[in-house]
């Protein structure tokens, strides 16, 4: 797949691979920025809200915290495309006995299922925000509108979209921050001083959940692997291993800006004035008021945006775990990817029938995911550090020290909150 900072060097000259000058680096961006909108999604609009609105900065740790997981996590599952030319669904079916990676990969599934139905009941939420449609019949449209996106498109135009998705909900984000008062000291405190207050514990997994989750690792090592680097040589290999950390880089720092901006915008608007948000309508039509009529458009459109470009990842990376789960790559016109992306989008279509509370619906989604995402995590750490997988690309000892703490720290965290409910 080229990707389209690809396609604009190329114009101007110069190799598809090696070398390490600005271009090399631009042509590595891309990517991540399909993974980047995976994590702006209408479930972390509503953990964000909520950390921010009932808990004021004091959570933004969380969100730093997230992203550095997520960054270590998206470049090592990059790796793992790159250097093998497969992604992790595909290794998991190739290095695993069948009895171990079909539930493995059924639990990713799952997992996927639920990342749409959070997707596909913001944007149906943002339509009833719009234009008044009910939320079951929005959910309808936008799971439509996803699939066939996802259907008739390449991936080039699929990226083409999703790129331009997320530079108009950034922009939305920093529209809004501008028109309110924020304590940047606080907050800037809150980014880097972890703090737990009283109750906290769920919207925090929530939050865990909604930036590093478990769909993005399988889309970014199918995305990566699909150029098939491996094919081209030690050098090229070792030179995208190199650049790729660039993308990821830019890419989950944009999500960072992005998620830091709605926690941000929540906490100065919401908390600030005493205002619980339990409803992402509630959110725009409380935000009216207090900053102009024009935000509650702004936030409802850049919702809707949201839960379209990332209901259309979420459902390429069900494709690619269920090709992966036959051993082939993401091809949307083969059975196995399109019957797994239809499967889950009809079960994720089904789900939003039973969901009552959409805004409790899209914050525990998120929280679920915590609870798969350490099985995601240790099939990773398993297959990049062996040599029988990676070869001589296998993960040292320190980075697998870094992802076991990882994985363990995820643990720790699902434990605790089933401990204390």
């Amino acid at each position: 797949m080229a990707g389209l900072w690809e396609r604009a060097v190329e114009r101007f000259g110069g190799e598809r691979t090696g070398g390490h000058g600005g271009l090399a680096i631009l042509r590595s961006i891309g990517p991540g920025l399909l993974v980047t909108v995976g994590f702006i999604d209408p479930g972390n609009w509503a953990s964000n809200m909520a950390a921010g609105s009932t808990y004021g900065y004091a959570l933004l740790w969380v969100v730093t915290l997230s992203t550095l997981m997520l960054i270590v996590l998206q470049h090592n599952a990059a790796h793992l495309g790159i250097a093998t030319g497969r992604c992790l669904a595909e290794s998991a079916t190739a290095h695993l006995p069948r009895w171990l990676s079909r539930p493995i990969l059924a639990t990713a599934l799952a997992a996927s299922v639920a990342t749409i139905m959070a997707e596909v009941l913001g944007g149906a939420v943002a339509l009833q925000m719009l234009v008044g449609l009910p939320v079951r019949a929005g959910a309808v449209l936008v799971a439509v509108a996803s699939l066939a996106m996802l259907l008739t498109n390449s991936y080039e135009r699929i990226e083409r979209w999703i790129i331009g998705f997320v530079s108009l909900i950034g922009l939305s984000f920093l529209v809004e921050v501008a028109l309110v008062g924020v304590s940047w000291p606080e907050a800037a405190t809150a980014w880097v001083v972890p703090s737990l207050p009283a109750g906290s514990l769920p919207v925090v997994l929530s939050v865990l959940g909604a930036v590093v989750m478990p769909h993005n690792l399988f889309l970014h090592s199918e995305v990566i692997q699909s150029r098939h680097f491996e094919a081209q040589g030690a050098d090229v290999i070792e030179g995208r291993l190199r650049h790729e950390l660039y993308d990821t880089l830019f890419s989950m720092l944009v999500g960072w800006a992005i998620n830091s901006a709605m926690v941000i915008l929540a906490a100065a608007t919401f908390f600030s004035n005493g205002v619980v948000i339990d409803d992402l309508a509630q959110a725009a039509s409380v935000l009216s008021p207090i900053v102009g009529p024009a935000a509650s458009t702004v936030f409802a459109l850049a919702l809707l945006l949201a839960g379209l470009s990332s209901s259309v990842t979420a459902g390429m990376a069900a494709g690619t775990i269920s090709a992966g789960a036959f051993g082939e790559e993401y091809d949307v016109a083969d059975r196995h990817s399109s019957v797994g992306v239809m499967a889950c989008f009809a079960a994720a279509l089904a789900m939003t029938f039973f969901v009552s509370d959409a805004f409790a619906g899209l914050v525990w989604s998120q929280a679920l995911l915590s609870v798969q995402l350490p099985i995601t995590i240790f099939l990773q750490i398993y297959l990049t550090s062996s040599k029988r997988v990676m070869g001589r690309y296998a993960n040292g000892a320190g980075l697998n020290v870094l992802l076991v703490g990882i994985g363990v720290v995820v643990c720790a965290l699902n434990a605790w909150l089933l401990v204390v409910g």
